[in-house]
Parts: structure tokens; C-alpha cells; sequence
């Protein structure tokens, strides 16, 4: 049996997803109307047929500014300019769709952060630059190695939501320190010695989709599931509604789903549709995220030296301490 699980299923033999789609000609007077759906279309032309303020949380993960071919549409690589009048464009229609007390958040590689940093001030109150590790990437002979992207994360308002205790990073103890013979801000366990830290604007406990993880696609440009479960857990509450208007392989719509969360996407490649709402379709079977267990973020690398019981002992860890 076959260990390599890319989902790469062809728009003919994707039918079935396919038909679980949208698309929308009107303007649409209830989000309810369209909860819970992948809408097959440009968000230039699908945004302004959506009832404004409809999200909690709107995840956006625009082309970078490179030239990238993404299944049958091409980005063609731009002057700065250009890019920032692009990146102005797409969040002066998407903007209106996020609620007063929303929170956003835009993905971006090094160059196009310059930029999307300083338009999306124009639009919500900055309040930090997550950058994380993609931990994959190609060498080059004059330059360092590319293996960052930066996050941009903003708000409509002073009054937002972020959950602090829900993205706590569960780490391992190496020196454990002890008072009076008891363990000082970590718990002694079975399986080894943890503490529950706040986590930073700097993510290296991501592993980005590959061959034999059950959420990889054949999808370019792909965001790992437990990335977008951070900023969920984060910045929106179980029922809220998440936006994404570049939704690609699904991943954002999948994992809201999996957090109990409502979705929506918007997305112009028939083929990504597919793959979305094949993941979606996978996600009423299995909502396991790769990292996440029992409601705690672990370092990278930690959890599978652990062996974990999902159902049994670690479900009964309660770890309520910060670093």
C-alpha cells in the first residue's frame, strides 16, 4: 500500500466535490445564505456581492508578488508598485467584509511583507508581524537560504478577540527547576517533564504538508493546517465565522471546520475547489490536526517521542502555567 497520500484528484474524477460548489451573479443579503461553502470565482467580483461585516476572522493568503503558475492561471511577477496598488485593491473590497471587532491576518514572503505591512495599515490597526518557519526550501549560491514567511496580523477595532490559553505551546523541561523539592512553573509527568508557554511572533514548530501527511495536496503553495489553527484558536471563538478569500487547497475552510468553527472561501481554480471540498469531505471522519493534541500546541519533535494516549492519560494532563 501506497504511504504517499497527496491529494491530486483530476477535475473529472472530481466531479462530486465539485458539485458541492457555489458560484455567485447577485448580491447575497444573509451570510447564512451561504455559510459552510466554497464559492468557485475572482474575489474581485465575488466581494462586493457579500453582505458586509458577515466575518469574525478573515485569514488571506494573496499570490506572492513572483511569477507562479497555479494550475491553469498564471501570476505574473510585478513591479512594487504594481503589487501595492494590487494588494490595495483586494483589501478595499475584502475590508468591509470583516466585523468591528474582527481580527485579519494576511500571509506574505519577505519582499511582499514590505508592502503588505504598509496597505494594510491604510485599512485596520497593526498589532504584529508573526514570522514562521516554513522549514523546507532551496539552497542558493549568492544569497541565504529562503525558509521564512511573515504573517500580518491587524484589527477593525481596539476591542478584538485573542484566546490566549488556546495557542499555548506545550515544551519540553530541560533543567527543571524545583521550591522546596516541587516543580517551579512545569509538571512532572509519566511521559517527561512540560511546561505550557505563551508562544512568540516567531513560529518554528510548523511542519509544512509533505508526501505522507493525510492533509498534503498537490497544491503549490499549500499552508500547513496547524499554522491556520493557531490564528483560529487564536482570534475567533467556536461558532464564529471564518473568511478566506484566496482559499486554494482549502486549508483555512478545513480547519475551521475541524475547530468548530463556519467558513467560507473563495476560489478561482476549479481544480483547488476540489481539493478543497475533498478535504472538507475528509474533515467529518478525521479532525485531528498534526501537533495539536488535547487542546495544546507541542514543540515540534516532542509529541511523538511521547507516544501520546489521546483518549487516556494525556487527556487528563491539565497544564495551566506560563513561562
Amino acid at each position: 500500500m501506497s504511504r504517499n497520500k497527496t491529494i491530486n484528484t483530476s477535475t473529472s474524477e472530481g466531479e462530486k466535490y465539485f458539485s458541492h460548489c457555489i458560484t455567485i451573479n447577485e448580491k447575497v443579503e444573509n451570510i447564512s445564505q451561504i455559510i459552510d461553502k466554497t464559492i468557485n470565482g475572482d474575489i474581485f467580483s465575488v466581494a462586493p456581492l457579500l453582505p458586509k461585516e458577515s466575518f469574525d476572522l478573515i485569514i488571506a493568503d494573496p499570490p506572492y508578488n513572483m511569477t507562479k503558475i497555479f494550475n491553469e492561471n498564471k501570476f505574473a511577477k510585478m513591479n512594487s508598485s504594481d503589487y501595492e496598488e494590487y494588494t490595495q485593491k483586494w483589501l478595499s473590497i475584502v475590508s468591509p467584509l470583516l466585523k468591528s471587532e474582527g481580527s485579519i491576518y494576511v500571509c506574505c514572503d519577505w519582499e511582499t511583507s514590505l508592502i503588505i505591512g504598509k496597505v494594510l495599515g491604510n485599512f485596520f490597526k497593526i498589532r504584529n508581524r508573526i514570522t514562521w518557519q516554513r522549514e523546507k526550501g532551496r539552497g542558493a549560491k549568492l544569497n541565504w537560504k529562503n525558509s521564512m514567511e511573515d504573517i500580518w496580523f491587524a484589527t477593525k477595532s481596539e476591542k478584538y478577540t485573542f484566546n490566549l490559553d488556546a495557542v499555548k505551546i506545550r515544551k519540553k523541561v530541560i533543567a527543571p527547576y524545583r521550591v522546596d523539592g516541587k516543580p517551579k512553573d512545569w509538571n512532572e509527568t509519566q511521559n517527561g517533564n512540560f511546561r505550557d508557554t505563551c508562544p512568540s511572533n516567531f513560529w518554528n514548530d510548523i511542519t509544512v504538508p509533505f508526501w505522507s501527511m493525510p492533509e498534503n495536496t498537490a497544491h503549490p503553495t499549500q499552508k500547513p493546517e496547524k499554522l491556520i489553527a493557531k490564528i483560529i484558536l487564536a482570534s475567533s471563538n467556536s461558532g464564529d465565522i471564518i473568511f478566506d478569500p484566496f482559499l486554494g487547497s482549502g486549508t483555512t475552510s478545513v480547519t475551521a471546520k475541524k475547530l468548530d468553527r463556519h467558513y467560507l472561501g473563495v476560489e478561482i481554480e476549479k481544480q483547488y475547489c476540489i481539493w478543497a471540498e475533498q478535504r472538507l469531505e475528509m474533515a467529518d471522519d478525521n479532525k485531528e490536526i498534526q501537533g495539536y493534541v488535547d487542546g495544546v500546541f507541542w514543540e515540534r519533535n516532542t509529541l511523538s517521542e511521547q507516544n501520546i494516549n489521546h483518549s487516556k492519560h494525556d487527556s487528563q494532563l491539565t497544564l495551566n502555567f506560563e513561562e
